[in-house]
Formats: C-alpha cells, structure tokens, sequence
C-alpha cells in the first residue's frame, strides 16, 4: 500500500501512553525517590532481578538489594549510592563504570552480575529533583565475551565494538524518552490549567445579564486560562444577516460590522466552520483573512470556533496568541468546551435582554393608556385638588391604578381612588373600562355613591369585565346651611380599599376606616354603604392606592400607622406640597404603582 510523500500529519498520529512505554521497554528501568524509595520498576528490571514488583514498591533499594556478603571487595552498592546523589544533588545525569553487583537470588544465594548504571534526574517545573531514573544494563554476558574476546583478539574486538555502539545507543534512546516524558507533562498541566480556568470562567458568565459584561468577562476569563494575546466575539443579528464583531483594547470594547461572507476566520466560524492555524509564518500562500489576524493583530496561532446553541448559530469565538501553537487533541477540546459555555451565556443573556426590551415596551404602552386617562383635575371654589400618579420603578411591573376627579351635573365635587388587581397590560386595560363606566354611571344616576359602585358591579357581571377591583367613590357635598359656615360634607362608598385619610387643620389625623364593604367584581348584588365626614376650612382629605402603604416586609397596618404618623407634620403645607410629601417619606423606592387624590377646603 503506498501514500503520499511528507509527513504524516501530527493529529493523524497516536498519542503515546509513556506509562506503557516505560513498562515495556526493553531495558531495566527503576523510579526512585530523592531518598532511594522505590517507585515502579518496569518488566525488564524484574526479569534482570528476579523479583515481582509488589517486592520493589515502597522498599529502600539498598534493603532490598543489598551487597554480596561472600564478595568482601564488592563495592557496587557503595558506587551507585554515591553515584545516585551526585544526579539528585547536581540535576544532571551521572553515568557510571561498568560495575559488579551481585543480585541475591529468592533461594538466598548471590548471582554474580555486571551492569552498567545510568541516573538520570527527573525535575519539576522549578527545577527541583521529584525522582531519579535509574537505568542499569545488565552486561554480564558482555563482560564474559570481553574476557572471552580479550583471550581470541582475533574475534572478541568486533564483539567489545558491537556492544559498546550498543551501550551508546540505549543511552541516547533513554534521552530521547526521558524528553517525550517531560513534554507530555507539560502539555498535561497546560490542560490542568485550562479547565480550571474554565470552571472560573463558566461561574463568572452565570452571573452576567448584559451582553457588554458579558464579553468584557469572557475576554478577561479567557486571557487569564488561556494565555491569549488577542480575542474576538462575532455574534448574528436575530435574522442571521449581519455580524457585529467585538474585540478587546486596553481594556475597551471596540465594535464594527463585519459582513457574513467575509474571509476573516471570525466570519467563516460564525457560518458554522472551525478555524485552527498553529503557525501562519509557515503558509506561503496565506489567505487575505489569516493576514489580517497575523500582520493586523500580531498573531501566528488562532483558533476560531462557532457558537452554538440549541442547534442555532448565534456567531463565532476567536482567541490568539502571539506565538506558534500546537492544538493537540485536549487543547481543542478544551477550546470547544469553552466555546460551548460561552454560546450557552449569549443566548441567556440575549433572552434576557430582550424580555427587558418587551419589558419596557409593555411598560410604556401601559403607562401611556393609564397617563392619557388621568386628567387634570377641576379646581371649583374653595376647594383646591391635588392628584399624583407614580408609575413603579421596576420595569416588569404595570398595573391598573387610577385616580379621577370631576364635577356632578349637579354642581358636587367627585372624587375616585381605584386599583384593578393584577400587574399587566390587562390589569391596565380593564382600568380604563372601569374608569369611564364609573364615570358614566356618576353622571346618569346622579345618586349616592354606594349606589353608583353597586350599579358599576351589576355593569360588571353583565357585560362579562372578568376582574377583581377595589375603589373609593366620594362626593363632597354642601347644603345651604353649611355654605354659611363654610363647611361641607364627604360622603363616600368604600369597596375593600385602605380607608381615605382625613388631615385637619390642627393637624389632627384620622384614618376613616368605616365598615368597607366588598371589593368590585365578587358578588353582583353585594350591599354597600354610605358614610359621611363633616370637613371644615383648612381640612384636608386623601385618597390613595396601596402602593403608599404596602410593604413585602410589614403588613398592611403598619402601612397605615406609618401614614398616620407622618400626616399631621405636613398638615399646614399646600395640598400639593403635601401629595409630594407623602410619596417622598412613605414611597421612596417606587416599589409599586401609586395613585393618590388630595383634597383641601379654604376658608369660604
């Protein structure tokens, strides 16, 4: 079978196992700690001693293999002890004389052994000895051909040359691996790195909601695990027709256009291809995309990987570095698991965004209808009438409040307090029905209010208004009699709302919490009572939507004592100094929607 000449393409090749490598090489290998601890030892080192390797694990070498008691010139143990510390206490390798070392035997007895030692220190990343490797070949049949030889010359010559090249090729062979063990522990504690770096990463994202914080964390994440010198994100617009690619500089966002079709890594990722380059410097030819990233940006290495999500294309994600990089099959791996988190945030925060942007929208086209119903309120003699509407801050949150102030045909003063329940745009709409039913129904019937909320809650049921809504209906009234004195009547219906506040001009305060009767929308024929109020110049009363007064964290009562509590220390300002007041000290979060009407009779 023939192929193609050149080299075989490195990710078409194995990645060898060096723990299998180490165990059946053919040459005796021992791992020994700084102190002569054994570590492993491989198979050939078991044959050439005769042992197993639970024998060797865990023992000192000189208890397990100790000298020839028979020999009292044998001096291998006093060589290679002496051999072992100069490689752990220089760092370099040390090799040794042929030595005699006889080997005990599992009967007791010694074999007489020659071999030739080799210790080769194994360091970390700071240069410090975490194991020696000894190697040791043993040459016995060699040193009896040698003495065999040095008796026939004629023939022994060849055979010393032979196994001497022999010696010197083990050598460099046990260089070479001891090489290859070094660069996959690098490249194993490159990926440690990463996917740490990771982890760090995908718990940064979680906690984003922008999509500027959100790449402003995945190009700092990404420096940091990864060592980029350069990065950029591409992200489609909803349609898929555009691309808007961000890059980082000194720590600014930079964006621009980028068209679909372009060349550019980024732009053939964001269609669904990956790029890897590990070294542009090689490519004669290069195409006018990579260029641009190696003599644009200064790289010579990038990877550009697509965003995916739910099977969708939301862009691409590339990362550079300045010099030439290998992308083994962990470094890519580890890259499309980062380009996996970081698709998986675009597409959370991209939602979210766009909940907020139909947030907004629902919020002002809500706002609008409710602003375009509450009117400027009459001002008729001796009486001035403040109304306030706050709309509440979070963005997500619409209701049905509303508040109305008009004048009977009979010349009386009405005012209206309501809130449909409910914080959506239905809750808005149905207001503005309740709104002008009432109306109509103050203006038709000309009667007390109790009568008119009942009417409006027959209205209701009939023509099907599926709601719950609480209201305050009140009229001021003044008979003859009082027009003398200046004095006036409040007379109102209350259906399940906070009960109106009533602020004399002593600054005497009174919640008028009369028996409420149901709220609208329960029970069509529901009774519903009338109650009155005398008010004098100078009195003020205030109608108002729970929003004043409600907290998540009290009740409703402790709302209406803090009312109470702050109401007589604004009686002498004007109404709509008061109304300010009010909201500033019982409202100041904006938690929620407020309608408030305020009231004040002057001297006649």
């Amino acid at each position: 079978m023939t192929r193609e000449p050149g080299p075989v393409p490195i990710e078409d090749l194995p990645v060898p196992d060096f723990a299998r490598v180490f165990d059946v090489a053919p040459t005796p290998f021992l791992l020994l700690t700084p102190d002569l601890v054994i570590v492993h030892a491989n198979r050939a080192r078991l044959a050439a001693t005769e042992t197993t390797l639970e024998q060797n694990v865990g023992h000192h070498l000189f208890d397990l293999f100790p000298m020839n008691p028979d020999d009292p010139g044998a001096d291998g143990l006093v060589n290679l002890a002496r051999a072992l510390a100069e490689t752990r206490d220089t760092r370099r390798p040390v090799v040794m004389a042929i030595q005699k070392y006889d080997i005990r035997m599992p009967d007791g007895s010694y074999a007489e052994r020659f071999w030739s030692p080799q210790n080769v220190p194994v360091l970390d990343d700071a240069g410090e000895v975490v194991l020696l490797l000894h190697r040791s070949d043993d040459i016995t049949d060699y040193i009896r051909d040698r003495d065999d030889a040095r008796q026939a010359a004629e023939r022994g010559q060849r055979r010393v040359a032979e196994v001497e090249g022999d010696l010197f090729h083990r050598a460099r062979e046990l260089a070479r691996l001891n090489a290859q063990l070094r660069t996959a522990n690098d490249r194993v504690r490159r990926t440690a790195r990463s996917l740490a770096g990771l982890a760090a990463t995908v718990s940064a994202l979680a906690a984003t909601e922008t999509t500027e914080r959100l790449l402003e964390q995945l190009f700092e994440q990404g420096r940091a695990a990864l060592g980029t010198d350069t990065a950029a994100v591409a992200l489609l617009s909803p349609e898929g027709r555009r691309l808007t690619l961000t890059e980082s500089h000194d720590g600014r966002l930079l964006s621009a256009p980028l068209p679909v079709d372009s060349p550019l890594p980024m732009a053939v990722a964001a269609r669904g291809q990956a790029v890897l380059v590990g070294d542009a410097g090689r490519a004669a030819d290069r195409p006018a995309g990579d260029r641009y990233l190696s003599e644009g940006l200064g790289v010579r290495s990038w990877a550009a990987l697509p965003l995916r999500a739910g099977g969708r294309l939301l862009g691409s994600w590339t990362v550079g570095w300045a010099a030439p990089r290998s992308f083994e099959d962990d470094d890519v791996q580890v890259l499309e698991a980062y380009a996996a988190q970081c698709a998986q945030a675009v597409d959370r925060v991209a939602r979210l965004e766009d909940e907020r942007r139909r947030a907004r929208a629902t919020r002002s086209m809500a706002e609008a209808l409710q602003r375009s119903l509450l009117t400027e309120p009459p001002q008729p003699d001796h009486l001035r009438i403040a109304v306030r509407y706050r709309p509440a801050a979070e963005e997500a949150t619409i209701g049905g409040d509303w508040y109305d102030a008009f004048l009977t045909p009979d010349g009386e003063t009405t005012l209206v307090v309501g809130d449909v329940t409910g914080h959506d745009r239905e809750a808005a709409a149905v207001m503005g029905q309740l709104r002008n039913l009432l109306r109509g129904a103050v203006h038709a019937l000309a009667a007390p209010p109790a009568q008119v909320l009942a009417t409006l809650d027959r209205a209701l049921d009939g023509l099907g208004v599926g709601t719950l809504a609480t209201a305050v209906l009140a009229r001021v009234e003044q008979s003859p009699a009082q027009a003398v004195t200046g004095q006036r009547t409040l007379r109102w219906s209350n259906a399940g709302h906070p009960p109106p506040l009533l602020v004399r001009a002593d600054g005497t305060v009174e919640l008028l919490e009369r028996p409420a009767s149901l709220l609208l929308g329960v029970v069509p024929d529901a009774p519903r009572t009338d109650h009155t109020v005398a008010l004098h110049p100078g009195d003020t009363v205030v109608l108002y939507t729970d929003g004043l007064v409600e907290r998540r964290d009290a009740t409703l009562d402790d709302g209406l004592d803090r009312l109470a509590g702050v109401a007589p220390q604004l009686a002498a300002l004007p109404v709509e100094e008061l109304c300010d007041a009010l909201l500033s000290r019982l409202a100041p979060d904006w938690a929620d929607d407020v309608a408030l009407v305020g009231l004040r009779v002057l001297p006649g």
